[in-house]
């Protein structure tokens, strides 16, 4: 059974800093492309962030700068670290694997930025 399991998100201020994590089971993470997504309310699900399998990245022009996605094998793990929070990034952020033939999303995890 594949799983993607969310953590780090919370509330905080409009400057700070969160890193959130994604652990994989199920899946021989190493092959899969892993990306980030956010889907604020009444809007659209986006991509944030994405990192393939040879660990190329690639960001939204809304987060270049702020974010970076990397990601750990050995923990099938991905993590984005978000620097310079802005109330316009508070959304449900979710974790995607990728193999073309195949995806896989996790349960999401909710970041709110708000003084």
């Amino acid at each position: 059974q594949v799983q993607l399991v969310e953590s780090g998100g919370g509330l905080v201020q409009p400057g700070g800093s969160l890193r959130l994590s994604c652990a994989a089971t199920g899946i021989i993470f190493r092959r899969y492309a892993m990306g980030w997504y956010r889907q604020a309310p009444g809007k659209q699900r986006e991509l944030v962030a994405a990192i393939t399998s040879g660990g190329s990245t690639n960001y939204a022009d809304f987060v270049k700068g702020r974010f970076t996605i990397s990601r750990d094998n050995a923990k099938n793990t991905v993590y984005l670290q978000m620097n310079w929070l802005k109330p316009e990034d508070t959304a449900v952020y979710y974790c995607n694997a990728d193999l073309g033939s195949r995806q896989y999303w996790g349960q999401g995890t909710q970041v709110t930025v708000s003084s």
